[in-house]
């Protein structure tokens, strides 16, 4: 119990650190972090649009195996997400709270594997059985859909997901 207090200790003093830190607006995308200057140039913008009931924005481009592009945006305003019932959003989170379920949305956005056949025999993932119950809840949730226009059993992100879960990924690592 004392190593995760002083692990948490370490942590909360690191984030207040790096909050206190004083940031220069930069004079390039290249030096700034972004186009138009300034280490936070995307909330410097959010913070003109959304003015003083602050925002929530997410926003990627990400390049697609198949050759094209995913670009994606949404922003939502602070209040409607803060008032809103969270409880709906249970089941979708929890879809990704699975090792096998993260392994089989990668290896469908990748491209590697896409159809049931090719995704059961990946490592780990278990049997047939298995895998079909963990794409049945990726589908219910929205993280993965029945490919239009490929083999029967084929599986693909749909293009408003895959920027939203590659942003969830990237928060979970921080």
């Amino acid at each position: 119990m004392t190593d995760r207090l002083d692990d948490l200790e370490r942590r909360l003093a690191a984030l207040e650190a790096r909050a206190a830190a004083p940031t220069a607006p930069g004079t390039s995308p290249d030096d700034a972090g972004g186009p138009g200057g300034g280490a936070f140039w995307a909330l410097d913008r959010l913070r003109d649009l959304a003015g003083g009931d602050g925002g929530v924005l997410v926003t990627g481009t990400v390049p697609l195996p198949t050759g094209g592009r995913a670009e994606w945006q949404e922003g939502v305003p602070a209040a409607g997400l803060l008032d809103d019932d969270w409880e709906p959003t249970a089941d979708v989170l929890a879809a990704l709270g699975s090792p096998v379920r993260l392994r089989l949305l990668q290896a469908v956005l990748a491209g590697t594997a896409t159809t049931a056949g090719a995704l059961t025999d990946l490592p780990g993932v278990g049997t047939t059985g298995q895998t079909n119950h963990h794409l049945r809840r990726l589908v219910a949730a929205g993280w993965l859909r029945p490919a239009g226009g490929a083999a029967r059993g084929a599986y693909e992100v749909p293009l408003p997901r895959v920027v939203p879960l590659l942003a969830v990924l990237a928060m979970c690592r921080r």
